[in-house]
């Protein structure tokens, strides 16, 4: 069971780039140290921007690994690297797909989507994201999907595929179409999406 998350910004400093996207890759084997960390990926939104993006079965493992290693060593170089603090979202996870099996090539490619819901329609906006999760299950490249409420009261959706053409046959897909029918009653805002290069992944198998 995955219940909560987070979604960190980073933005590199000037001439900082391959020191920040070498600093995220290192850190993967400290999070495969992690029981509670059931998945996590360092990301490029592109240009100065990268980030992490990580989930947790409950409360007890977010704070593991916000007092662990990786956030202490990220704490540490902060000033070194980044133009400003770390930008850490505490979301919640209303629905997901794992992988039932081990990967056979990793994961390169992800989105993020975010979106504000229309007043008084937030439960209608969380049933929809929790049943999308069916139409998730049958896109074979479409790895692992997760549907977040942020800490800032907006919805949306992090998954990540093996290539660019699995991400472009989820966006040209039922999800995004069920989105797009539902958005003028549903949506307070406009989908912001994110398209990002996965960077590095510890990502576990479904139970």
């Amino acid at each position: 069971m995955i219940t909560k998350g987070l979604l960190v910004r980073l933005e590199a400093k000037s001439g900082m780039d391959d020191e920040v996207r070498n600093f995220l890759i290192s850190a993967l084997p400290l999070v495969q140290q992690e029981t509670a960390t059931t998945a996590w990926f360092a990301i490029h939104f592109g240009g100065s921007e990268y980030g992490i993006f990580d989930v947790f079965p409950d409360d007890a493992g977010r704070d593991a690994h916000l007092s662990g290693a990786v956030a202490k060593a990220l704490m540490e170089q902060a000033a070194t690297l980044l133009t400003e603090p770390p930008k850490i979202q505490k979301i919640d996870v209303l629905a997901y797909k794992l992988p039932e099996t081990a990967l056979t090539e990793p994961n390169t490619k992800g989105l993020v989507l975010t979106f504000e819901a229309k007043e008084g329609h937030q439960q209608q906006v969380e049933q929809f994201l929790r049943d999308a999760r069916p139409l998730v299950l049958e896109e074979p490249d479409t790895t692992a999907w997760f549907a977040i409420h942020t800490d800032d009261n907006k919805y949306g959706i992090f998954d990540v595929f093996p290539h660019h053409g699995g991400r472009v046959k989820h966006l040209i897909g039922h999800v995004p179409r069920e989105l797009a029918k539902h958005a003028l009653s549903l949506l307070g805002s406009l989908p912001d999406p994110d398209l990002l290069d996965v960077l590095a992944e510890n990502l576990r198998q479904e139970a």
